[in-house]
Parts: C-alpha cells; sequence; structure tokens
C-alpha cells in the first residue's frame, strides 16, 4: 500500500520493563492479588521466554557502541529505558538509514540485527512482523472535504462534549451499539493516542510510532506513516468550515515519545515539519498539543522520575514547560517554564550523589484555551527533588501571545517525588512523597448562574472549582476518590453543561510505597459545577473479585448529550447515563476479535486517551502495558445496529 513519509527512527519507552516499573515492587503483589489474569506481554511482542540476555552477542556490541551516550554519558541521548521497547525493525532502521547511521558505520548488518535484539529482547530469527491494515480502494481511498473535525476534544476544547451534530448519535441510540470493526496494532502492548475523525477517516497514532489514515466505514487505509518514535498524544487535524473546503491540504499536529512536535499532511502522510521542544534527554510530550490559531502550543512533560530510582543518578534537571509553536514552520515562539529558576546543586545524598534542584513540575496535561480572557491554563505535576517551590502541583494561567505568566495556584504543597520514595533509595531526599500531579486537563465551565469556573482534578482524588477572574482563587473543593500514585483523578475529566464527569482510578499503591488503609471510590462520579456538590456515584469500590477488579477509571470520559463513556482498567467500556449515572451499555474490551489486518485484536487494561464520537460512531482504544495492568493492541470501532431489528439480548446493561 502507499505510504507517506517516513520520518527518522526513533527511541520507545515500555515503563514495564524501565526502570520506573520498579516503583510498584513494594506494591504490586497486592494489586496483581485483585486484578484479573494479564495476557502474557512478551507474546504479543513474539519474546522467547528463555531469551540469554547476558550472554546475547548484542550485549557487548551495545556496551561498545552505545551505552556511553544512552546511559548518561551525552546529554541529549535518549536514556537506554527509551530503547528497551523499541520495535527491532525501528532500531535496525535507525542504525542504518536513520539518526545511528553515523555511530554504527562501523558495524554490519548482522551486528545492527544483534543490537537490536539486545535491547528489545526478541529474536529475530523467529520474529515476523504482524501484517498492516488492508490498503483502501475506490471511494474509500478518497478524503471527503466537506466534513471538517468537530472542535470537540483534547487540542479543541478540553471540556471533552460532543455536540449531537458532530456525535451523529443520540442518546437512544448508545444501547444498540454494536463493533463495527478492529485494528489489532502491530507491536504494541499499550494503545495511548486518542483517534480523531475528520473527512470521513480516523488518524490515529501507535506505539510503534506509525500514524495511520484509516477509511471510517471499513478500516482499510487510506495511508499510514511512521515517524520512528510513539504517537502518545491525540492527533489534532487542522479545522475549516464545511461549507468553504480548505485552499491549502488540512495539517495533522501531534507529539512523539522523545519530545518532537509534528505537522503533517493530512491527505499523504508527509511530515512537514519536525520540532524537538526541549533538549532534555528525559523530555517527552504527554499531553496534546492545544491548536490556536497560527500556534501550536505543546506541554513538555518527562520521564526523568526513572533513573532517578538509581540512588547514583544525580536528581534532577528537567523543568516543565509550555512551548509554543508557529504552526507554518515549527520555530519556537516562547517557552513557559512551570520551575522558574534553573536546577543548581542543593547538597548531596547519603550516598554522595548530587542533589539537583528545583526541579520537575511536568505538564502533563492538554491546555485549554480561553478566549474571553485571551488566556491559557495548564496544570503542573509534582517536584521531583528538594528545593520544593510553589510550581508544582499547580494551576497556570499564561499569555498565548507572549508566554508570560498572568497567575498560578498551587492545590498541594511539598510533593516531592520520584521512584526512590516508594523503592525506600537515598534519591528521595524529603517533602511529601505523594505524586498528586494534576494531570487532567482543565476544564472551563459555564455555572449557569452567568460565571464561569476553572475545574481542575488531581491525583489526589480533589477537584477544585477556581475563579478564572481572581487569580484562580479556590472557590470550592471536594475529595472525591482517596487518590492515589494511579489517581484519584488520573488523565481527563469531561463536562455537559454545569455537570463534571469525574473519573476515578482510586489504585491502592500510595506514593511512599505503602498500601492505603481507607476505602477508595473508583468509578465515575458527577458534580455540579457551582458547588462542587456530587450529583451522583457509579461504579463498585474496592471490593470486588476478580476478574471483575481493577474497576476503577485511569481514563480520559468523553460526552455527548445525555451519554458519557468511560473505558476501565478492568477493561470494560461503557456508557452512563449522564443524569443519573446508570448503565445503558458496555463491553468487554479483552474479549479477542478479529482485526481487519487478518489477526486478533485483543484490548487489555483502558487509560490514557477517552473515546472519541463522530460521524455516527464512538471509536476506542484498549490496551495499557504498564505495571500489572493488562497490555493490549486494539482500535474498536462501534456503531449502532439496526435500528429496525430488535434490540439483542443483553445488549442494555443496569448496574
Amino acid at each position: 500500500m502507499r505510504r507517506g513519509h517516513q520520518g527518522d527512527s526513533g527511541v520507545h519507552t515500555k515503563l514495564i520493563t524501565s526502570g520506573l516499573a520498579l516503583v510498584l515492587v513494594t506494591g504490586i503483589a497486592a494489586l496483581v492479588a485483585n486484578a484479573a489474569p494479564a495476557p502474557d506481554s512478551d507474546n504479543l511482542f513474539h519474546r522467547p521466554a528463555d531469551f540469554d540476555v547476558e550472554n546475547h552477542p548484542g550485549r557487548g556490541l551495545y556496551l561498545r557502541h552505545c551505552a556511553t551516550c544512552h546511559e548518561g554519558g551525552v546529554a541529549k541521548a535518549p536514556h537506554r529505558q527509551f530503547l528497551e521497547a523499541m520495535p527491532p525493525r525501528a532500531i535496525v532502521e535507525s542504525l542504518t538509514r536513520g539518526a545511528m547511521k553515523q555511530e554504527a558505520e562501523d558495524l554490519d548488518s548482522a551486528q545492527k540485527r544483534q543490537v537490536a535484539e539486545y535491547l528489545t529482547r526478541i529474536d529475530l530469527a523467529s520474529y515476523e512482523a504482524p501484517p498492516g491494515p488492508p490498503a483502501c480502494e475506490g471511494e474509500a481511498d478518497r478524503f471527503d472535504l466537506t466534513r471538517p473535525p468537530a472542535r470537540a476534544g483534547w487540542g479543541y476544547d478540553t471540556r471533552r462534549f460532543v455536540p449531537t451534530a458532530a456525535a451523529g448519535l443520540t442518546a437512544r441510540d448508545i444501547p444498540g451499539l454494536e463493533l463495527k470493526w478492529a485494528f489489532a496494532f502491530p507491536d504494541a502492548l499499550r494503545a495511548r493516542s486518542q483517534p480523531v475523525v475528520a473527512m470521513g477517516a480516523i488518524f490515529v497514532g501507535s506505539q510503534d510510532g506509525t500514524l495511520y489514515a484509516f477509511d471510517l466505514e471499513t478500516g482499510c487505509a487510506r495511508w499510514t506513516s511512521n515517524v520512528g518514535a510513539e504517537v502518545r498524544t491525540a492527533v489534532v487535524v487542522e479545522p475549516w468550515s464545511a461549507d468553504q473546503p480548505p485552499e491549502q491540504p488540512p495539517r495533522l499536529f501531534f507529539g512523539d515519545l522523545l519530545g518532537r512536535a509534528y505537522a503533517m499532511d493530512a491527505l499523504t502522510g508527509q511530515v512537514l515539519w519536525r520540532t524537538r521542544v526541549d533538549d532534555h534527554p528525559n523530555a517527552t510530550i504527554t499531553g496534546t498539543p492545544l491548536l490556536q490559531g497560527s500556534t501550536l502550543y505543546v506541554p513538555v512533560s518527562s520521564l526523568e522520575v526513572t533513573p532517578a530510582a538509581s540512588p547514583d543518578y544525580p536528581c534532577c534537571t528537567f523543568r516543565g514547560s509550555l512551548v509554543a509553536l508557529d504552526v507554518a514552520s515549527g520555530d519556537v515562539r516562547w517557552r513557559h517554564y512551570t520551575v522558574r529558576k534553573p536546577p543548581a546543586r542543593q547538597g548531596q545524598t547519603a550516598v554522595a550523589t548530587p542533589i539537583l534542584g528545583p526541579s520537575g513540575a511536568a505538564v502533563w496535561t492538554s491546555p485549554t484555551y480561553d478566549g474571553e480572557r485571551n488566556l491559557i491554563y495548564h496544570g503542573s505535576g509534582q517536584n521531583y527533588s528538594l528545593p520544593a517551590d510553589d510550581n508544582s502541583d499547580a494551576v497556570f494561567a499564561v499569555d498565548p501571545d507572549t508566554g508570560e505568566r498572568r497567575w498560578h495556584q498551587q492545590v498541594t504543597e511539598n510533593d516531592v517525588w520520584t521512584p526512590a520514595c516508594a523503592l525506600k533509595t537515598p534519591n528521595c531526599t524529603g517533602g511529601r512523597p505523594l505524586d498528586f500531579d494534576i494531570a487532567s486537563s482543565i476544564l472551563l465551565v459555564e455555572t449557569g448562574n452567568g460565571r464561569q469556573v476553572l475545574v481542575a482534578g488531581q491525583k489526589s482524588g480533589a477537584v477544585f472549582g477556581l475563579d478564572p477572574d481572581a487569580g484562580g482563587k479556590v472557590l470550592w473543593q471536594r475529595q472525591v476518590g482517596r487518590g492515589s500514585l494511579m489517581g484519584g483523578v488520573h488523565f481527563g475529566m469531561a463536562a455537559e453543561g454545569n455537570r463534571i464527569y469525574v473519573p476515578i482510578a482510586d489504585l491502592a499503591m500510595q506514593g511512599d510505597g505503602t498500601m492505603a488503609e481507607k476505602p477508595g471510590a473508583p468509578g465515575l462520579h458527577a458534580l455540579d459545577a457551582a458547588t462542587g456538590n456530587k450529583l451522583w456515584q457509579a461504579g463498585p469500590r474496592d471490593n470486588c473479585e476478580p476478574p471483575e477488579c481493577s474497576p476503577g477509571i485511569s481514563a480520559a470520559v468523553t460526552a455527548m448529550p445525555g451519554i458519557v463513556f468511560a473505558g476501565h482498567l478492568d477493561g470494560k467500556f461503557r456508557a452512563y447515563d449522564g443524569a443519573t449515572g446508570r448503565v445503558v451499555w458496555q463491553t468487554d474490551t479483552t474479549r479477542p476479535v478479529m482485526a481487519v489486518n487478518g489477526i486478533e485484536a485483543r484490548g487489555g487494561s483502558m487509560s490514557g486517551p477517552g473515546a472519541a464520537i463522530a460521524d455516527g460512531h464512538v471509536i476506542v482504544n484498549s490496551g495499557y502495558a504498564y505495571a500489572m495492568f493488562q497490555p493490549g493492541n486494539a482500535l474498536l470501532v462501534y456503531a449502532p445496529a439496526d435500528k429496525e431489528a430488535e434490540q439483542k439480548p443483553g445488549r442494555q446493561v443496569h448496574e
């Protein structure tokens, strides 16, 4: 099939095998005891159980040719944990024709394969790449420029509310949803790039760095384009008016694991520009960029907490930021750092490792635009090292033209955390080890009385109502969940009018590695935006029995009139009645289904992105390999069954 422009080979991170997974060591046994049996992650990547890491010939080649740069010797070189989950073909491509071509010029083709095998733990002698999607033909291969993207969801409007006209569905249609088609992402253990629909196509990224333009109706591919590193964000399609087709081909915008932002031709998959938004070796992009006018606003987060687990790592030097890029060129217009002071030596740990700070306050959230006040809002995470400052666990208001900070409001003080705090190693240097990020995008909501409120959700399980006209003054605070290392409020709330839908994960493990004794409140909650008062609560508490466990909601939720969709950590995907919390439809995404690429698609835990609703379809990813969570590789597309047919037994569910 035809392909678009192929980007540089990049690298991935698979946290389940990297240092960050160590943060869960003290709590995994208890969590796994309450979780459904996870599929064998290695089988998804065809990893043999007897792979001999220590004696593999690629080990010596890696140590001689790669380790000096990728284990701290070169500041901008991605650390080794980024390499460990890179698909083997991407590593070979990088060494042969990509970014590492010059460094690998002394290696022959067999040695390059050996390096790839060693890093990925994949025996290429027995490895066969999974098939891609079938190519579109005829009408299915044509983009319809009279069908622009709905300006709803991350990248457009963080309230994640899809109006009826854009959804193409009503609440009456939802009990009749059936699986229309599925795609199995090749070489994937997770699916965390939220799809977007435009021009009769689904645009979505994948763990192996491939961007797909699927025909919405059939699942064939109009094009694919590989950028070489995991696409973690939603794909944002440049909008236009349906009655005035764009003069130039519309563009796609997104970010990857290596901290690179992209513009891509939506009709061909050709990369138009690529900008690395931060030089820090652990910088990444998790939150979806915001497209507003001629500027792309990119949130910058990091994985520096991973090497910080080691007592020998001088922690830490990363500072979160929001970066404004010119949409035409990708050039940086301005940068707003959350932590204003650059890191400096603050002392040393008990094993004489330097302490560097202040640091952290990564920006995990997709930014929120406020046209009335001409401001952009975003949240921040915890500090990584001492000294703790007032920029962590905070909400920021930034001038979109200059990057000047207008105000910020910290909601939790003295939160200093890395995995070292759960492992009880010397790099946990003080503060309260909470990891209570504001990881969910800020919502700007009409309260119904002529006023607006900013709503911020935190991994502490708290939800805050802030006054946008009074410097973020806290108007109300509601403790919805217990809070934990995995949330609390994790990836994203939604709003329908003045009703706020709050997903709560509330896994038991705390930031210091202990297990919470206080009962959690996993599931979905609804709050009144004006007061913070709870309207309803849906979902079981922490008393479920395997295999129906991990009932919490880590993934972002998505609303349409009268309905809110939520993907659960146990792989259940549910539609709730917006007024009551009653479940009106559900499906189990962990059940294998035959995909359009001829292999089984199998979902798993649902985290990160939420559902996309457009043109009469509901599209969702399933699979999130992390610690004890279930891996998966499924893109699932649902549409109503024949409305003339009688509803099938068991389709409507009441819980």
